[in-house]
């Protein structure tokens, strides 16, 4: 006895239709979630020293938490295209013409959403658990060289609680910093420094601790000095370890061991709710495939014609308000408004519902909206033609004899102007950039909400911090978005006019591809102008607020990147300063500290402290102190102090200087900074890499265009959907190829410049070569 109905043709159809979307939308979503991880952890390791695969198969163990929001999206994406595409060719009409309800239409929707659900589910109770472990014991061993590796030459890194390093030199090797500087901050007063020829981190896997190792130096208090030929100085190991990727503890737990750690709060009168939130939602997520299904369909069958890459916008809508509702409730929790077990299960309680009743709704609105031809109204006859009366010219007046008449002609400036063929190709062009861009924009916001929302409901930030945080974000999710939206518009524009035989009528009528590829190539070089322009313009001040947003909301300390927050400051001659407050207003710096450390940094020379101290045609102290140490028997003298005088450090205009890392200059900013830092004999080569890379970048939109047609002129018998996933593929290949090209060139196994230029070359190599073979 059979029982479970067969497919039928047209179940088998439906399923093959949203098959290819669901696969490309969760291919989108997922690159689009691992690519800020791949960016912060692969090119870092591989730069160490790494081996390839060790850094792949991390990479890889971030999937399985991409796929548990990929996996839902996904399924509602691919479902909003595939009935988009039917309503777009007029299919959904003759499915409902021909009998067919929409209720029927749920069969195949229901048995690919019980295949979404399967997966999400062994996504969220067995491979997440299995995958963050992984994760956390294979970058134990190496995550310190990452946190070495984030340490600039001659910037100042207070990543460290209670530490502010400084390092004038780091080697090419990467392996450990020469001339360091340690300033223990955590005691009120004046700091302790530490002063070495050389240091590096150092990590202990049996007792699990995290040091500096400093290295034929001497510690400098206000009243006594201390050599040592090696000493080591304990960190806090989450500190160390990165805040960012997977999360521990909860999310990476079992079921079993979740229902073991509520019982324990339980008999310990403590309040288990993050842990039953965390057991919940491995089974509420899963179910919300089954909430997207219905609001698919419901969503995706109508009767008008519309675009099939609408669905994308519509869907992100719909996960958009998924997850709001999910952190509402999350927040209604953790304030005793709302229980913890229906915690999660709100968004489902809340969608599904909505879900059935836009299915009804729409199935009775479809079934009486069904566009029936109704009988040919009677042409009338066209009147009669009345013919034109003939006209006379008049003859000619006779020619007058010995009359001169001169013709000047005007040579006509035939410039070169967009033909009707190119203001089409341009509109059709650009209406598929703004639909990508607009997607790709809402799934940048999406992750970066599900990353930091959890810190507004745990009042650690506020409503407006969250609102600036997003608004300084969007140059870079714009800056990086762009991109990818010219190369798929590109792929989407080509397969689409290959698909309907334009393509075809512009060869027949002497149309060539490149003529045709004209519109395109210029829309991508203003692109990257665009892109030039953002670099130039708004990134680099809108990534630096948006890093002060962060850390401040994550809880760390701010980087020493402004005047208001910037507490320490190395001169020109290399002298390092220390200061509380500095006034701009009044010209005044207080509590200053001013450290002279020898050429070579392995000691210091003298140090200097001063209460307060004004600018007035020179700076003056009101008194102050200062200790030397330039000979070896005077390590441990007396303090020598001062009344007012002069003091000789740098002007005021050089406090209120910003200094910045080099992602957050632009690009005259950090050439300035490169030529500084070679003037001092220091390593510049990662420097010289980011600032290719930041020349190079723009150049992507014209590389990625022309490789774009020849593989979409191609694949463009295949749908543009076919089209978006090869935009992927190359996209990852090229992301791939740029952290892998800027990780040999930090490590000074290649030159700067082809680092950050080769995977334009490769790309542009490959062009070149496709376009020139593919038939035009």
């Amino acid at each position: 006895m059979v029982l479970v109905p067969m497919l039928r043709t047209l179940d088998r159809y439906l399923i093959r239709e949203m098959a290819t979307p669901f696969a490309l939308a969760l291919l989108v979503f997922t690159f689009l979630l691992i690519i800020d991880p791949v960016l912060d952890y692969a090119e870092p390791l591989l730069a160490k020293g790494v081996p390839f695969w060790a850094v792949v198969r991390i990479v890889l163990t971030l999937v399985p938490q991409a796929l548990g929001i990929a996996i839902p999206v996904g399924l509602l994406v691919g479902i909003l295209v595939a009935f988009g595409r039917l309503s777009g060719d007029r299919e959904t009409v003759a499915l409902l013409a021909g009998g067919i309800s929409l209720y029927r239409l749920l069969r195949p929707v229901a048995i690919v959403a019980a295949g979404a659900t399967a997966a999400t589910l062994w996504v969220m109770v067995v491979a997440i658990p299995d995958a963050n472990q992984t994760f956390r014991e294979i970058t134990y061993s190496i995550i310190a060289e990452r946190a070495q590796n984030d340490v600039q030459p001659r910037v100042f890194f207070e990543d460290f609680p209670g530490k502010v390093l400084f390092v004038r030199d780091v080697p090419p090797s990467g392996d450990g910093w020469r001339g360091v500087f340690l300033a223990d901050t955590s005691q009120p007063g004046w700091p302790v420094v530490f002063v070495a020829t050389s240091g590096r981190l150092i990590l202990d896997r049996a007792e699990r601790r995290v040091d500096f190792l400093l290295e034929r130096g001497a510690r400098y208090t206000a009243d006594d000095v201390l050599e040592f030929g090696s000493t080591t100085i304990a960190l806090d190991p989450g500190s160390v370890f990165p805040r960012s990727g997977p999360q521990r503890n909860v999310p990476e737990m079992t079921i079993s061991q979740l229902q073991e750690q509520i019982q324990v709060k339980a008999r310990q009168g403590l309040s288990a709710h993050t842990e039953i939130m965390a057991l919940q939602q491995k089974f509420s997520i899963p179910v919300a495939c089954l909430v997207f299904a219905l609001l698919g369909l419901a969503l995706g069958v109508t009767s008008r014609k519309d675009g099939k890459l609408a669905g994308f916008v519509v869907g992100l809508g719909v996960v958009f308000l998924y997850y709001i509702l999910m952190y509402l409730s999350e927040g209604a929790t953790k304030g005793q408004w709302l229980s913890a077990s229906l915690s999660r299960w709100i968004p489902n309680l809340v969608l599904g519902p909505l879900g059935l009743a836009a299915l009804v709704w729409r199935s009775r609105y479809a079934e009486g909206r069904l566009p029936f031809t109704r009988p040919a109204a009677r042409i009338p006859p066209a009147p009669a033609l009345t013919p034109a009366p003939e006209t006379v010219t008049a003859p000619a007046g006779p020619r007058v004899p010995g009359r001169v008449v001169v013709i000047l002609r005007v040579p006509r400036l035939n410039l070169p102007t967009p033909t009707i063929l190119d203001r089409y190709l341009a509109r059709y062009w650009i209406r598929i950039v703004a639909v990508t861009f607009a997607g790709l924009l809402g799934i940048a916001y999406i992750a970066s909400f599900i990353d930091i929302s959890s810190y507004l409901f745990k009042g650690e930030a506020t409503g407006r911090m969250l609102i600036e945080y997003f608004w300084y974000s969007t140059p870079e999710f714009v800056y990086y978005t762009i991109p990818l939206s010219v190369l798929l518009a590109t792929l989407a524009t080509i397969g689409l006019l290959t698909r309907t035989s334009e393509l075809t009528v512009m060869k027949a009528c002497g149309i060539s591809l490149y003529r045709a590829a004209v519109p395109m190539l210029g829309l991508a070089a203003v692109a990257g102008l665009m892109l030039f322009g953002l670099e130039e313009s708004l990134l680099a001040v809108a990534n630096q607020r948006k890093d002060a947003i962060n850390r401040t909301i994550r809880g760390r300390p701010p980087r020493t990147s402004s005047v208001a927050n910037r507490n320490w400051l190395v001169a020109r001659d290399g002298r390092i300063y220390h200061y509380a407050l500095y006034d701009r207003d009044t010209r005044r710096v207080f509590g200053l500290s001013v450290y002279a450390l020898a050429d070579d940094g392995d000691r210091m020379v003298s140090q200097t402290g001063v209460e307060r101290a004004e600018y007035r045609d020179g700076w003056r102290a009101d008194a102050g102190w200062v200790q030397r140490y330039d000979e070896p028997d005077r390590l441990a003298a007396q303090i020598e102090r001062f009344e007012a005088s002069a003091l000789d450090i740098e002007r005021p205009d050089y406090f209120e200087t910003e200094v910045t890392s080099a992602d957050m200059m632009t690009v005259a900013q950090l050439r300035h900074h490169v030529d500084e830092l070679r003037a001092a004999g220091l390593n510049v080569v990662p420097h010289e890499v980011r600032l290719q890379r930041k020349m190079a970048f723009p150049f992507v939109t014209i590389i990625m265009t022309l490789l774009a047609v020849p593989f979409a002129v191609t694949t463009g018998r295949r749908g543009a959907l076919y089209g978006i996933g090869l935009g992927i593929a190359l996209a990852l290949a090229y992301w791939l190829l740029t952290s892998l090209f800027a990780a040999v060139g930090t490590a000074g196994l290649l030159a700067p410049w082809l680092a950050a230029w080769a995977p334009n070359l490769l790309f542009g190599a490959g062009a070149l070569y496709l376009i020139l073979t593919v038939r035009t």
